[in-house]
């Protein structure tokens, strides 16, 4: 049986469990060949150069390989630099950005509708406990937690 979900770590970071097959197969299909990689900036600078033409590293790069086989390739530290800036942890923007990877994959370009379904999809996988709700471990459910005023 073909191989439908890769996922390779060529740096030093550690990989958060997060569930990319299943967002793979939600988005892309279950048909879909995935590959996700995890370079260094000097490898990310190397084909974004390449193929973009821009000389620097990048947070991500998504490559159509076939009609149903892509590719994704993220770079942690750049990731990493720019968490401040969106304002999430560092496995909340990776998963965001194999969501935007998968949706180009898709075939969407940069626009309203591709917002609409990053944002759609961001929510159901990374974004639920941001409505004041937590998992409280101890009992195995959720509970309401209260903003504090300020």
């Amino acid at each position: 049986m073909e191989e439908k979900f890769s996922l390779i770590n060529k740096t030093r970071v550690k990989l958060p469990l997060l569930p990319l097959e299943k967002i793979k197969n939600d988005i892309l299909g279950k048909k879909f060949s995935l590959s996700i990689a995890l370079v260094d900036e000097k490898q990310s600078q190397k084909l974004n150069r390449e193929c973009r033409k821009k000389d620097a590293p990048t947070n991500i790069l998504s490559f159509v390989l076939g009609r149903d086989f892509g590719e994704i390739i993220l770079c942690p530290k750049v990731i990493k630099g720019e968490l401040k800036k969106f304002d999430r942890t560092f496995d909340e923007l990776l998963g965001f950005l194999v969501i935007h990877g998968m949706l180009h994959l898709k075939g969407m370009e940069h626009g309203s509708t591709m917002e609409e379904s990053e944002n759609k999809y961001d929510k159901k996988y990374f974004r639920r406990h941001r409505c004041g709700l937590v998992h409280d471990a101890c009992r195995g459910r959720r509970i309401f937690e209260r903003r504090k005023k300020t």
